[in-house]
């Protein structure tokens, strides 16, 4: 059944005390953010810039969160200005310009590094830091967090998860990526679809076999890289074999758009951000699971994807930081969080949202959760990851793809890989 977009009313107004102020370099101020400013009744006017993905303006969601946030906070007569900017594409247009950034914006936690280092976000505290550690699990506020300071409202999960094409395979052959390739198809049909997002996916193979980028939990510059071990080589020689197999399509040379119009592809990595394109093509036939299993080295291994959140954050530079933080609590909150979900299909990271029984029912978020606890790992978030990973890493498939590498010069190729990564 076609998943249904259900329309929510928003309710109720802001606690006065909810809102915390936002401080630059010397830890997060506090503000009442609510109430009539001196007490006197006086409107202030404030202009507020907001930068968010497509799929909040186009389905009237951020135009029903401004209207409901001037109606709880009268004290403000607010001129929006609403621009498109998607996540994955907020640090590069906020560090263009810091003074000319938007007073609250969406991003991907990945890029906080850099949104800290330049100075152009601002650290949370109060009433809103309490909102966040109150109404979430640990794990999401980590990817929100930089030296122990709490920078953003995470509000949706950001990993991916497996799609297939139930007239293609089934529920046994997807459990792992051998079940996957070996399954008998047509000869125009791809069993799999390999697309790295410039090492954002392709991190999973290495993880999944055990290894990491500065440790465990990616904060140890000291560990190195271990992916030029014999394990990081054999994952190596493997991805070799998977993007150079026929029954394997390699991104930028084929869209998935165009192979599952036809049922044409079997398998394929891809959030929920791309579901309603994916539904509205395959319909019933369209199934979804946590990534597979693979087999690298004679050792069936999980794969496991990096795991991240898709974050509000407020503007250092804010001429108005009160109510940008006011607006920036207001979106990350339960009611916000459960409409985005109604009308966008994000899973909310608030835990009461998300233990609503129209969540827990929809195999959607099922999906995410499933993957976000048992097949993924916390991605690095430290500028050093930032500035080289995607860069080098990002490279090794479109090199194994272009034949610059091989099996003959695998181990010199991870060689230079981890000694472009090491940290001086």
């Amino acid at each position: 059944m076609k998943r249904k977009i259900l329309a929510m009313l928003l309710t109720g107004a802001l606690s006065l005390g909810l809102l915390a102020g936002c401080s630059n370099n010397n830890g997060p101020a506090e503000s009442s953010g609510g109430g009539t400013p001196g007490g006197n009744g006086e409107v202030t006017e404030v202009a507020l810039k907001v930068w968010c993905p497509a799929n909040q303006v186009e389905t009237g969601i951020m135009e029903q969160q401004q209207k409901a946030f001037e109606a709880a906070h009268p004290e403000w007569k607010i001129t929006w200005t609403t621009e498109i900017v998607g996540e994955d594409k907020c640090q590069e247009s906020v560090l263009k310009d810091v003074d000319a950034a938007a007073d609250v914006f969406m991003f991907a936690s990945d890029q906080l590094p850099d949104l800290v280092g330049a100075g152009a976000i601002a650290q949370l505290g109060g009433t809103t830091a309490e909102m966040v550690n109150s109404t979430m699990d640990q794990t999401v506020i980590d990817t929100a967090m930089a030296d122990g300071k709490l920078y953003a409202i995470p509000f949706t999960h950001n990993t991916f998860f497996m799609y297939y094409d139930k007239t293609l395979l089934n529920e046994d052959q997807i459990k792992s990526l051998e079940g996957i390739m070996s399954a008998d198809t047509a000869d125009n049909v791809y069993n799999f679809y390999f697309e790295s997002s410039g090492g954002w996916k392709l991190g999973c193979y290495y993880y999944g076999a055990g290894l990491s980028v500065f440790g465990p939990d990616g904060t140890d510059l000291s560990a190195g890289v271990d992916w030029n071990n014999a394990t990081g080589l054999a994952v190596t020689n493997y991805l070799i074999d998977l993007i150079n197999n026929p029954k394997c399509a390699y991104d930028g040379e084929i869209a998935v758009s165009e192979l599952i119009a036809d049922h044409r592809l079997g398998a394929w990595f891809d959030g929920s951000w791309n579901y309603d394109s994916f539904h509205d093509v395959l319909g019933d036939d369209l199934g979804m699971a946590v990534i597979p299993t693979f087999n690298p080295d004679g050792t069936d291994r999980q794969l496991m994807g990096f795991y991240g959140s898709k974050c509000i954050g407020v503007s250092a530079k804010s001429k108005n930081p009160a109510a940008a933080v006011a607006f920036a609590a207001f979106l990350g909150n339960e009611e916000n969080q459960t409409l985005r979900y109604e009308k966008s299909a994000q899973i909310p990271t608030n835990k009461n949202a998300a233990a609503a029984e129209t969540v827990q029912k929809d195999a959607l978020a099922a999906v995410i959760v499933a993957e976000s606890t048992n097949c993924s790992v916390m991605q690095p978030v430290n500028a050093v990851f930032s500035a080289r990973y995607w860069t080098y890493a990002g490279a090794i498939p479109n090199e194994i793809r272009s034949g610059e590498i091989t099996k003959d010069n695998a181990q010199a190729k991870l060689d230079t890989f981890v000694a472009s990564m090491t940290a001086e």
